[in-house]
């Protein structure tokens, strides 16, 4: 299934699809390293839930890469990798916020807000950019869910940034990386189920 906004034939529409994959799957490993490096710098679990996020997207991007022009069957099964890399991942930082909870952490509020609000405009551009694709292959799918969901948690990000500093606790880090974690993880198992959804087709 093709990008059905576009009026043109399946190769020129899969040449679109890879150029708009590409693209995204640069700005979201640029924004991993950026938000990994600040978040550890910064002890904020909310950032660092983020960075994995980007990093999980860009996996997708990269798997989504290989689907583009290729069969449902093979197309779903992208899908399925990706959800799985989304679940691993949520996962992953949800272990991470139950070890900085127990063993302590001092977020840096500022940091926070202000990487947050960089990493919010590189997942709009992101969104607009797939916006056209949302309703092609599953593949495609798959990234339109996972760049909305990192709109939603960039701005979980600035909200919990300006939490710690209005309430001098670390507890709005946690809380907001936790629900990040928890994000990423609906959406990965809500792809894996459009990939069930499409082998049944």
């Amino acid at each position: 299934m093709t990008d059905c906004s576009c009026c043109c034939d399946p190769e020129e529409a899969a040449a679109l699809e890879r150029k708009t994959l590409w693209i995204l799957l640069i700005i979201n490993g640029v924004m991993f390293v950026a938000e990994l490096a600040t978040g550890w710098w910064a002890e904020s679990t909310a950032l660092i839930a983020d960075a994995l996020d980007m990093l999980a997207d860009a996996l997708v991007y990269g798997i989504a890469l290989f689907a583009v022009g290729k069969s449902r069957r093979l197309q779903a099964s992208a899908a399925s990798a990706s959800g799985v890399f989304q679940v691993a991942l949520a996962l992953g930082v949800l272990l991470e916020v139950v070890r900085r909870f127990i063993f302590g952490s001092d977020p840096v509020s500022l940091l926070m807000m202000g990487v947050g609000a960089v990493a919010l405009v590189a997942n709009m551009s992101c969104l607009l950019l797939i916006a056209k694709h949302r309703h092609g292959g599953v593949h495609m799918r798959a990234s339109w869910i996972f760049s909305a969901n990192d709109v939603i948690a960039n701005i979980g990000v600035i909200i919990s940034g300006a939490l710690v500093m209005l309430l001098g606790t670390r507890l709005p880090d946690l809380i907001i990386g936790a629900i990040i974690s928890a994000v990423v993880l609906r959406g990965g198992f809500l792809i894996l189920r459009e990939a069930v959804n499409e082998r049944k087709k």
